[in-house]
């Protein structure tokens, strides 16, 4: 198969993978960006969300192949060069939004994707895009309590919006560019 560029955190891969390969196999296999994790690979649990082109996906359901010219983000690529960590990630911690950790990188790009296209989104809105994201741990009260404290300390710029497609804004990967720009 020929190979797949796509920009991963900000750097540009050129990887060969075989055809059957998901998006979630390229970023821990090939990559080696184990942030991501694999919960119930069939789109279910949120756990291995990451942000492609601005919207939030499942990257267990994604094909490697369908990826190729996207630009992925993963947890990995949220901290600043000089390892300060993401206000979302900050507010997790600080609100003890993390239990065992395992949904926690799939909730931060979850809330990461929200509050890019929404800066300040309803108590609603958040929970509507962090439906796609099981905690087995419960205690999702905490983490919409992190992603409001992380949503009033970045503040808001104008523009916000709202996520498309489905409850969690994971169908609208589907969309074209010019579909997601409208």
């Amino acid at each position: 198969m020929p190979g797949i560029k796509l920009t991963v955190n900000g750097r540009l891969y050129q990887v060969d993978v075989p055809a059957d390969t998901t998006l979630l196999e390229l970023l821990r296999d090939y990559l080696g960006l184990t942030g991501t994790k694999e919960g119930c690979g069939k789109g279910e649990c949120g756990a291995c969300t990451v942000i492609m082109d601005g919207l939030a996906v499942d990257s267990c359901l994604i094909p490697a192949a369908k990826a190729d010219g996207a630009e992925i983000q993963t947890v990995e690529g949220l901290a600043s060069p000089d390892g300060r960590l993401h206000p979302l990630q900050e507010a997790f911690i600080g609100e003890g939004a993390v239990q065992c950790g395992f949904c926690t990188p799939g909730m931060i790009m979850s809330a990461k994707a929200l509050l890019d296209r929404n800066p300040n989104p309803s108590r609603e809105e958040i929970k509507d895009a962090l439906a796609g994201n099981l905690c087995r741990c419960t205690g999702y009260a905490k983490i919409i309590a992190a992603v409001e404290k992380a949503a009033a300390v970045m503040g808001t710029p104008a523009g916000g919006g709202r996520i498309e497609g489905s409850r969690s804004g994971r169908g609208a990967a589907l969309l074209s560019s010019q579909e997601r720009e409208e």
